[in-house]
């Protein structure tokens, strides 16, 4: 099982697209909630043996610059797949932005366990 904490999160975008942030994330028996300094996440998942997977929904509580992917997109859906240890986890996510489909690289770092 993944431990409940408070997680340091820094996703940085894949295919040659310029994006990513670093933040803090809540996981707390299959819920998590989190944001950045434009963004806030809330989101489910499930894990067993290592592995985990979940969805979780982004949102803008500031505006962000233009130049930020999902900047002005309204409600994003991501969808990630990953794995995890004691000290923290790391995920591949899939963000559907408007019709463009965005790749990330999450990588946590567990910094409070309850």
């Amino acid at each position: 099982m993944i431990r409940n904490g408070l997680y340091f999160h820094s996703s940085k975008a894949r295919d040659g697209v310029i994006g990513g942030a670093d933040g803090v994330m809540i996981l707390r028996d299959g819920k998590m909630f989190g944001g950045t300094e434009f963004f806030y996440f809330v989101g489910t998942y499930n894990c067993a043996s290592g592995k985990w997977k979940g969805e979780l929904t982004n949102d803008e509580h500031t505006p962000a610059p233009a130049t930020r992917p999902m900047a002005r997109k309204g409600t994003v859906y991501i969808g990630f797949n990953g794995t995890y240890t004691d000290e923290g986890a790391e995920y591949e996510a899939t963000a559907l932005v408007g019709k463009r489909s965005l790749q990330y690289h999450v990588i946590m770092r567990l910094l409070v366990a309850d």
